[in-house]
């Protein structure tokens, strides 16, 4: 095993949406930098490698293992510290909803899809409050460290669900009415371990905030039912999003026209 052939093997064990990879074949040395923590670790490949003639397959095992321990301890670090925090989680919003409160002050938003948009909320218990920039100080917080905060947390949230078959489609319905359903959809490696599930196309709804809708869509019919759904979820909800849906692929979500007479489904170019 040569050094490049080490370092595909790690990233086929490791959770490829974790980690960025740096590998430097001069220095044979790999770099995984964890994408959430911002922190990283060093691996000198020709210690493995000398190993791996001796254990094979052990050796690599062993150092997946310490990688895994590494990042998990530091993960479980990091928890402890927002723990002491507010509770913050991001809110899903069609991009049409009001960027500042009422007193004028800005909200803290994030770009999200062409239909949707990231606000952040400060949990109260039984109700919450979106994050304005004054907010920040008190909080003694930044923004980014508000974002931060957010995109850990949601990744917390419960995402058992409800599954219904129609005309061989499936449906998986997340509705735990916390608020934060929709906010699932931020939630990257839920929709990858959904996406290993899937058999036809991922389609993702979130037509309020109170639900997130995955679709295993299979045949034309597949496209109808949703766009059903997703309307009359739309027109019901406490705080509508989208009535549109998204294609999900390569980790990107793509919004679509889906027009029920043709069952046709068209991808809307982006804004």
């Amino acid at each position: 095993m040569e050094a490049k052939d080490l370092v595909e093997e790690l990233k086929r064990r490791l959770p490829a949406e974790k980690f960025d990879w740096q590998f430097d074949r001069k220095a044979d040395k790999l770099r995984i930098v964890h994408h959430t923590l911002h922190h990283g670790m060093d691996i000198s490949l020709p210690e493995i490698l000398a190993k791996y003639e001796v254990k094979k397959e052990r050796a690599i095992d062993e150092i997946v293992y310490t990688i895994q321990e590494t990042f998990d301890a530091m993960e479980q670090e990091q928890a402890k510290g927002f723990a002491n925090q507010k509770n913050i989680y991001p809110v899903i919003r069609s991009t049409s909803f009001p960027k500042e409160s009422t007193a004028g002050i800005p909200f803290l938003t994030k770009d999200h899809t062409a239909e949707t948009q990231i606000y952040y909320a400060l949990d109260l218990g039984t109700t919450y409050r979106l994050i304005d920039e004054n907010m920040l100080k008190d909080m003694n917080m930044t923004e980014r460290e508000v974002q931060e905060v957010a995109m850990f947390t949601v990744k917390t949230l419960p995402t058992a669900w409800k599954q219904d078959t129609v005309s061989d489609n499936v449906f998986y319905f997340i509705n735990n009415n916390d608020g934060y359903d929709a906010s699932r959809i931020l939630n990257q490696p839920f929709l990858k371990e959904m996406e290993q599930k899937i058999e036809g196309h991922m389609v993702v709804s979130v037509p309020h905030q109170d639900v997130l809708i995955i679709a295993d869509v299979r045949n034309d019919t597949g496209y109808d039912v949703i766009a059903q759904m997703a309307m009359q979820f739309f027109t019901t909800g406490a705080v509508p999003v989208t009535s549109l849906s998204f294609i999900y692929e390569d980790g990107k979500l793509e919004p679509i026209f889906i027009m029920a007479k043709n069952r046709l489904a068209r991808r809307e170019k982006k804004k």
